[in-house]
């Protein structure tokens, strides 16, 4: 990288930007300050230089500038904001989640795909949670769990305290990485979610597998917890999908190979 820009005031980010020489310019703009948003030199809030600053930076004109900042902000990556100039934007995984699923949640097979990514991660964060969970946390799902009791024997799903439930065993296995991960999953398959407690007698089942979780992590018996999360998931995948529980492998939660 050559020549730093400094911006004309302290909101402004420091970048290395290299003359673009392309046949598509504007692309090329796009992947250099999606290197360095990757790279973390330009950060959530940043504002990047005037046009007129990276025309002469990038050795371009001013057209082929504008167009990469719009492919940009179209991706996501940079709010252009009237009068102001364009902003790095959150480009947490949250912030992806809900154009994801308005890709995803059409296609069954693709939600299938995400029900087993939840059975090869979640089990293992419940035996996590069953190690790593505090007394506080403890309590804490403990009263999610009392709340839930209450909204199904209210008649109601408890979609809420479902949700909260796997949030709280996610932040009890004390990783920020898990605990993103499977927000970002659970989000994604909310509508499933729902369809499957407004299953008659779902609510009620979800209820007691989430009891037996939490039992087996206050026992901190981390087998027991693994096992008893596998359990769950595969009951609510197969209201979801159709898929039959003697397709799982029991051991691993892994997809069987199809029979003959």
């Amino acid at each position: 990288m050559s020549d730093p820009v400094r911006g004309g005031g302290p909101a402004q980010a420091r970048m290395d930007l290299d003359p673009v020489n392309s046949t598509r310019i504007y692309e090329e703009i796009v992947r250099q300050v999606k290197q360095l948003i990757g790279e973390g030199r330009l950060k959530s809030g940043d504002r990047l230089p005037p046009e007129r600053d990276l025309a002469e930076k990038f050795m371009v004109s001013r057209t082929s500038v504008r167009e990469a900042l719009r492919a940009l902000q179209s991706r996501g990556l940079i709010e252009i904001r009237a009068g102001e100039g364009a902003f790095v934007r959150d480009v947490s995984v949250e912030t992806l989640i809900e154009p994801l699923a308005l890709v995803i949640l059409p296609h069954r097979e693709a939600v299938g795909e995400l029900f087993e990514a939840r059975r090869l991660l979640e089990p293992a964060i419940a035996a996590l949670a069953a190690r790593r969970a505090t007394r506080e946390e403890i309590s804490e799902m403990e009263r999610i769990l009392e709340d839930q009791a209450k909204e199904v024997g209210a008649g109601r799903t408890g979609m809420l305290q479902d949700t909260a439930l796997h949030a709280a065993i996610a932040n009890s296995a004390h990783n920020r990485a898990i605990t993103r991960i499977v927000n970002a999953l659970m989000d994604l398959l909310t509508q499933s979610r729902e369809e499957s407690l407004h299953t008659p007698g779902r609510p009620t089942r979800s209820h007691e597998d989430h009891r037996r979780i939490l039992v087996a992590v206050q026992q901190r018996d981390e087998v027991a917890a693994h096992r008893a999360m596998l359990d769950h998931l595969i009951a609510v995948e197969t209201l979801v999908t159709g898929a039959k529980s003697d397709d799982h492998d029991a051991g691993s939660g892994r997809r069987r190979k199809a029979r003959p």
